[in-house]
């Protein structure tokens, strides 16, 4: 009986620290660098250095560009994560994540984003060339200094300024190859810069609440829904040029032209049906999933559809 006691309170004792707030796990430290943007801009950068290369690809310097760019971006979301832990217990979707509950040390995160930033800084200067380096500082300093600690908190023009910085991979993509910027270059920064504030405003009408509730000034708090329905109309439109662009100065084929074509078109439609949507929140949701497939369908069709070169 006392052994039995004593195997009781070792359980006990173990399932308190394996859910004690001091016990971070490789999961919170892979979590702090949000895998999710990372995974969707790995694309992007990837489909820039595709595009570049015209299917003459040097394979080795093409994952290098990819492990600088995920350094320097998993380097930002963790900084991002290190000045907004206060902001982020406020909120259902993020109070659980490693800094709010204390599993993470705010000291540990701060220098965990510090190696990641000089080590994927280092691995574009050396490897992909000056400009990849300087995108990927200029794509940390949007979205660390310029969006996260200044305009997240004070201005609804954070969705729009910060959109920079998630436009930079495939620009580091493209001019790891080139060596310069060109039109293609900006063709590729307008498709990720116009697609993000409309993607990220559908979710902050369905997750309206919360964010008034931890105090950031989002569009759909500070001016409304429909306000911010009628703000998503331009950036969705002007998509319509690019692939256009693409297909007339030979980046890409006609399949791509079509595919992404036709993306934009039902996305625009989607975005004006919802001025006269009875259930916002509704439409929020499906417009906030048709740009992600929207934005995936489109990268592997200008991949698989690049002119050679």
């Amino acid at each position: 009986m006392d052994n039995q006691l004593r195997y009781q309170a070792s359980s006990d004792s173990a399932s308190m620290s394996a859910k004690s707030p001091e016990g971070a796990s490789w999961r919170d430290f892979v979590t702090v660098t949000k895998p999710g943007i990372i995974r969707s801009n790995l694309i992007a950068a990837f489909a820039g250095y595709w595009v570049a290369s015209g299917w003459d690809v040097a394979y080795g310097r093409l994952i290098l560009t990819l492990l600088g760019t995920m350094l320097v971006m998993a380097s930002a979301c963790v900084f991002n994560n290190y000045f907004d832990r206060d902001l982020d217990m406020k909120m259902e979707r993020t109070r659980e994540r490693g800094l709010p509950t204390g599993r993470l040390k705010p000291a540990t995160v701060l220098v965990y984003a510090i190696v990641l930033g000089i080590a994927g800084l280092a691995v574009l200067f050396a490897f992909s060339g000056v400009l990849a380096g300087i995108f990927g500082f200029v794509g940390m300093f949007v979205y660390v200094v310029v969006y996260t600690l200044w305009l997240k908190r004070t201005s609804t023009w954070s969705t729009s300024v910060g959109a920079i910085s998630g436009a930079m991979p495939p620009v580091i993509g493209y001019v790891a190859v080139t060596g310069t910027v060109d039109l293609g270059a900006w063709l590729l920064f307008a498709m990720l810069f116009l697609w993000q504030p409309p993607h990220f405003w559908a979710l902050g009408i369905r997750r309206k609440e919360e964010y008034r509730a931890a105090g950031f000034p989002l569009l759909p708090v500070v001016k409304g829904v429909r306000r911010t329905k009628l703000q998503m109309i331009p950036y969705v439109t002007l998509l319509l040029p690019v692939p256009v662009l693409l297909y007339a100065y030979d980046y890409a084929g006609i399949f791509y032209l079509v595919i992404a074509l036709a993306l934009s078109v039902a996305w625009l439609y989607l975005t004006l049906k919802g001025l006269s949507a009875k259930d916002d929140e509704t439409w929020a949701k499906k417009n906030f999933f048709f740009s992600i497939n929207y934005l995936t369908l489109s990268l592997i069709a200008l991949v698989l559809n690049t002119i050679h070169g």
